[in-house]
């Protein structure tokens, strides 16, 4: 199975520049514990210390909003993932 994991520009970094990542996994989690194995910057930039989704970040299945409970959506071969982040300023 694999699902299309769209990585936002300020994430790139930690990917070697790279916008799109190709993972395996059940649930957008698990899908996003694959990027971490191969990217473990990426957990620093996408979970807090206490292993919970920061809040800026938003996560998109399919070019909806994943929002509630993202980590546990199902994903299915062909799904794709989209990582963005929130920004706010004045």
């Amino acid at each position: 199975m694999s699902i299309t994991l769209n990585i936002h520009k300020i994430h790139r970094q930690y990917t070697r520049g790279l916008d799109v990542v190709a993972v395996a996994g059940g649930t957008i989690g698990a899908c996003l514990d694959a990027l971490i194995r191969q990217y473990p910057g990426m957990r620093a930039a996408l979970f807090d210390a206490k292993g919970k989704l920061k809040n800026q970040i938003e996560i998109y299945l399919n070019m909806e909003s994943a929002y509630p409970d993202e980590l546990k959506r199902t994903v299915k071969d062909g799904d794709e993932i989209f990582i963005t982040v929130m920004l706010a300023g004045g």
